[in-house]
């Protein structure tokens, strides 16, 4: 009979039944849940990533717009995109390119 007096939960102390209820309480909150910390954690990693990744953009898109303006207000600007870049000259002036090794 002393046997099976491990095994009915009625018998058991209150201490070890608390402590079972917040270890199990611990895993389901913890890592089994659908909102557990480590979901959590996860989606806040993500977030600030996300975030980041924002803040690179925003500055991306700061610098093209400079870019429009100067290109649309500044000839000059032109004029040195349009030579260094698509390798156009005006008429009469001869182009030198020099090759590094």
């Amino acid at each position: 009979m002393a046997d099976y007096q491990f095994l009915n939960p009625l018998r058991w102390k209150k201490s070890f039944l608390i402590s079972i209820l917040i270890g199990f309480l611990v895993l389901w909150f913890g890592f089994l849940d659908n909102y557990s910390m480590l979901t959590r954690y996860q989606l806040n990693s993500e977030k600030a990533a996300l975030e980041n990744r924002i803040e690179q953009l925003k500055e991306e898109t700061r610098e093209l717009e400079a870019r429009i303006d100067a290109l649309q207000t500044d000839s000059s600007y032109l004029e040195r995109i349009a030579r260094e870049d698509y390798g156009m000259r005006k008429p009469g002036e001869v182009i030198y390119q020099i090759r590094e090794r």
